[in-house]
């Protein structure tokens, strides 16, 4: 399996001066992998890595023929002072050293090994460590930032704030039945943006204080190709649900547009999706004060939602730095998907740029649409997204905004958008459909279309507008008829 280069030993080795006796990993536990994930754990579940899986900086062999090296860039704790039976305000005492790790993980080797994941992710050198271990007297133990770079470009930063079972949790837990020894580690879980790398590649991992003024140094990987795995054993196997997992794409349980019914939506118009829904109550169905950032852009699209709260510095020194809930949000867009931004249609700071347009974009996002501005206007605009904002703004969003929250309930524009809601837009705006409403609506939509081309072609043929439109009368008996 994975081997690192010869001589290269793991920071925890170095530290003690021999190799830990357990290596004890997380499945899930950061809100922003949960998201992306589709579910949220109630209870923190675990699985084994042999110690034999150690390294440090080095490389890890990618077998020939194989195709899904995943990596995940986590917080790794080195346990200092044993622990049996520990509450969890206690848990963080028995951490001795904090350091980074790359749980690398061979997805093609998943189907006969999930859940326990012995050689999936057991190979050797599937657990760098390193560079440094820092102290964890004196480290605040929800104030750790943890970021990935793969080839040099990020591709996870979050922080232990946003862990859903934080580090005295997953101590006390694990000591209810198993006694945690010096040296142990846990490996205590990956954020969004996990990936894959291929031969050639090199994945860095990083944990930093808060201020960055203490880190581990960036522990790089590099993945090389190596043999091919032995005949015997179960063999390797790649599906499209396995390339989604190890890519991190969005689950296929989400509900999403089919193809004809995207293709239908598509070539009506706002304007009589918003009769429809008007007939049926929904006088705030529409997205008021937003516009295509490119005109004759169309946008259709299942709904994520992203909330921003109004700008408080203590708030924002907490939730607007690192991997907040704007970068997660556009992270955790699907295929098809639309992201939607409530941001109290305050036009006077940018609540989307070019770069995160263009992530949403490459995660084959439908479009985005904000009732606050756009900066970046021009480079967005040149991008294939449709995106439609209430403006256009230099300020980056820290000027007006706190990015606070994803997958809930929002106020855009004045509508209530829910995830799930399908929206259509044209450079009329942006409608807001309740997923159980779409067939009827666009049904009844298709037929008043139709009705009102053949109004069109009897008033270009110099027919007054009385009993014609709307129809009635004689009109609508010619109309019943097929005549024309």
């Amino acid at each position: 399996m994975g081997v690192t280069e010869a001589g290269t030993t793991d920071a925890v080795t170095r530290t003690l001066g021999e190799r830990p006796g357990k290596v004890i990993a997380v499945h899930l536990n950061y809100r922003s992998r949960a998201a992306q994930r589709g579910r949220t754990p109630t209870e923190a579940s675990y699985f084994l890595k042999p110690s034999s899986s150690l390294a440090g900086d080095g490389a890890v062999t990618r077998p020939e023929g194989t195709e899904l090296l995943a990596f995940e860039g986590e917080i790794a704790l080195v346990i200092g002072q044993p622990a049996r039976h520990v509450r969890p305000d206690e848990g963080w005492a028995h951490v001795g050293w904090v350091t980074a790790a790359n749980d690398l993980g061979l997805h093609d080797l998943r189907a006969a090994d999930r859940g326990s994941n012995v050689r999936s992710k057991g190979g050797d050198g599937f657990t760098p460590l390193g560079l440094a271990l820092l102290p964890a007297a004196g480290l605040d133990p929800r104030g750790l930032r943890l970021r990935t770079w793969l080839d040099g470009a990020p591709v996870q930063d979050d922080t232990s704030e946003n862990l859903l079972f934080d580090f005295g949790h997953l101590v006390a837990d694990l000591s209810r039945m198993i006694t945690l020894e010096r040296g142990d580690v846990i490996l205590t879980g990956t954020p969004a943006g996990a990936s894959v790398a291929r031969p050639g590649q090199v994945i860095e991992v990083e944990v930093t204080d808060r201020t960055g003024q203490r880190s581990t140094g960036r522990l790089r990987t590099e993945v090389v190709e190596g043999p091919e795995l032995s005949p015997w054993g179960s063999p390797a196997r790649v599906d499209d649900a396995a390339r989604a997992d190890a890519w991190g794409t969005e689950p296929a349980s989400r509900p999403g547009l089919g193809d004809e019914l995207r293709e239908r939506l598509a070539n009506v118009a706002v304007a009589t999706l918003s009769v429809q829904l008007r007939k049926r109550g929904f006088e705030d169905s529409s997205i008021d004060g937003v516009r295509p950032l490119t005109p004759g852009r169309k946008l259709v699209g299942v709904a994520r939602t992203l909330r921003f709260l109004p700008f408080r510095p203590d708030l924002f020194a907490e939730h607007g730095g690192g991997y907040n809930a704007q970068k997660r949000a556009v992270d955790g867009i699907g295929a098809g998907e639309v992201l939607v931004m409530e941001a109290r249609r305050d036009p006077t700071a940018g609540t989307l740029g070019d770069i995160l347009a263009l992530r949403a974009q490459v995660r084959g996002a439908a479009g985005v649409v904000t009732d606050g501005a756009v900066r970046d206007a021009a480079a967005v605009a040149a991008l294939e997204l449709p995106v439609y904002g209430a403006g256009r703004h230099p300020a980056v969003l820290g000027r007006r905004h706190v990015p606070w929250e994803t997958d809930v309930t929002i106020a855009c524009g004045g509508a209530t958008v829910a995830v799930g809601d399908v929206l259509v837009g044209d450079d009329d705006g942006v409608v807001v459909i309740p997923r159980a409403l779409v067939t009827e609506v666009l049904e009844d939509a298709e037929r008043q279309e139709t009705e009102e081309r053949w109004i069109t072609a009897r008033v270009a043929e110099g027919a007054a507008l009385p009993d014609l439109y709307p129809l009635a009368g004689q009109w609508r008996a010619r109309y019943d008829e097929g005549a024309g």
